[in-house]
């Protein structure tokens, strides 16, 4: 018979879920300081006119990449990717989580 320690044995009708001792505001613990301002802010940051994000999609269709990775590594390095950055656009899809 296998003994458990008292960290390890959860209580009678305990289904292993997360715990429900959730921070009670968006922002955590901590004061508010400027987080609504930056939350706006990242918003904005990925909301172009509908004629440009039109072409990053057909770009990142060339690519082989999605419309969200070929905007996030244009908002992260500032740079659009070209055909000839293979090891980068590799790299971009390894980072993919796998789909069973």
């Amino acid at each position: 018979m296998t003994r458990f320690t008292p960290d390890i044995r959860a209580g009678l009708g305990h289904n292993g879920g997360p715990p429900l001792d959730e921070p009670a505001h968006e922002w955590g613990n901590g004061p508010v300081g400027t987080y609504f301002e930056w939350k706006a802010t990242r918003i904005a940051a990925r909301k172009f006119p509908a004629d440009i994000a039109i072409r990053y999609a057909r770009k990142a269709d060339s690519l082989g990449l999605s419309y969200d990775e070929y905007v996030l590594e244009l908002l992260e390095r500032g740079r659009h990717l070209q055909a000839s950055d293979i090891s980068r656009i590799l790299e971009i899809k390894a980072r993919r989580p796998i789909r069973y």
